[in-house]
């Protein structure tokens, strides 16, 4: 059985979330976990979340159903304290070099 976000992968929207997160990893000083299907089930859920509502809800601390008032926008507040505590953000989208 598929995964919900494998037919984002490689798509329009998927390139663009990805660049997106590679670009805030870059100007961080971090990378994008190594586990590229990691990456895939984080990056898709994103875009999923993009797609139906506009915003980049984390997709890893977003409630379900999804709470477009209450949820939390990628990146996170929390992100920096968590890659520095934990060399990796909550999701283990973003890594700390």
């Amino acid at each position: 059985m598929a995964d919900p976000w494998d037919s984002e992968v490689g798509t329009g929207a998927y390139e663009r979330t990805l660049r997106r997160a590679e670009e805030h990893a870059r100007k961080n000083g971090w990378t994008l976990n190594p586990d590229i299907k990691r990456v895939e089930k984080v990056v898709g859920l994103m875009t999923m979340n993009h797609t139906s509502t506009g915003e980049y809800f984390c997709p890893c601390k977003q409630s379900h159903p999804l709470d477009v008032d209450q949820d939390t926008v990628c990146p996170c507040p929390e992100m920096n304290g968590e890659i520095e505590e934990d060399g990796h953000c909550f999701c283990r989208l973003f890594y700390g070099i």
